[in-house]
C-alpha cells in the first residue's frame, strides 16, 4: 500500500551540497551555463521557496531542467524541498556568497555590465 498522507512527495528528497563543501571549479562550472544563469537569475529575483521547477522558462525539456538543478544543488547554488506534487527553490545566496565573495553578484549582472 502507497503513503498517501498529504503534503508528502513520492519521489526522494532532493540531495543538495553545502557551498563550504564545493570547490571553486564546481562553483564556476555550475554557472557556466546560460540555462543555469538564468535559472541562478530567476530565483534571486524571487521570493525563497516560491517558485517550483515548473516555473522557470527555460529553452529545456524537463528532463535538462531537472538536470539543471541538480547541478545548482551539487554547486551549493540552490535548495529544493517538496511540497505535495511541487518541488520548490531557495537560491542559497547567503550561504554561497559566504563560501564564495562577489561570485553571484558578478552572475547577477546584466550582461551589457559585464
Amino acid at each position: 500500500m502507497t503513503d498517501k498522507t498529504p503534503g508528502k512527495s513520492h519521489r526522494p528528497a532532493p540531495v543538495f551540497t553545502h557551498p563550504d563543501d564545493v570547490p571553486l571549479l564546481t562553483a564556476l562550472t555550475a554557472l557556466a551555463d546560460p540555462v543555469r544563469i538564468q535559472l541562478v537569475r530567476t530565483l534571486a529575483d524571487h521570493p525563497d521557496w516560491s517558485l517550483s521547477c515548473s516555473n522557470f522558462d527555460v529553452p529545456v525539456g524537463r528532463a535538462a531542467k531537472s538536470h539543471h538543478f541538480s547541478v545548482l544543488r551539487a554547486a551549493g547554488l540552490v535548495e529544493q524541498r517538496d511540497e505535495g506534487p511541487k518541488r520548490l527553490n531557495r537560491l542559497r545566496r547567503e550561504e554561497f556568497d559566504a563560501r564564495f565573495p562577489g561570485l553571484l553578484d558578478l552572475t547577477l549582472r546584466d550582461d551589457e555590465d559585464s
